[in-house]
């Protein structure tokens, strides 16, 4: 695949829609945990969906996300992935999320393996590993 060191970065604005009350994760209207993560996950799709065979896709395995200050509605921040780490299939990724005021938001590392798409949509309708 690639050499570690790639990164990507994605700008979010938090809507009412991506606050702990509208996911069902907590009741304060902040951004909620839950979109935290599946934008810090996009951004390590955003690295890995360049370096993919034809044919493959990658599955998330494993997720460490420090969450550490709230973000308001209408507040931007801006997620990043940086590859730090290829064995194989496995390619870990150093994440974190920063406001528009500069304060880190969250940190952490996720793991994505690469997977036949094919054959893995087709384990997942079998239930099979």
């Amino acid at each position: 695949m690639a050499e570690s060191g790639l990164t990507k970065s994605l700008l979010f604005t938090v809507t009412a829609e991506d606050t702990a009350i509208a996911l069902g994760s907590g009741s304060v209207p902040v951004l909620a945990t839950p979109r935290l993560v599946a934008w810090l996950e996009a951004a390590t799709c955003a690295v890995i969906d360049e370096l993919l065979d034809p044919g493959s896709t990658s599955v998330g395995t494993q997720i460490h996300i420090d969450h550490l200050r709230p973000t308001p509605v209408g507040k931007s921040i801006e997620v990043g992935a940086r590859l730090i780490k290829q064995d194989g299939r496995r390619c870990e990724f150093e994440v974190s999320a920063v406001s528009a005021d500069a304060e880190l938001v969250a940190t952490g590392t996720i793991v994505r393996v690469t997977v036949d798409a094919i054959e893995f949509e087709r384990r997942a309708k079998s239930g099979s590993r």
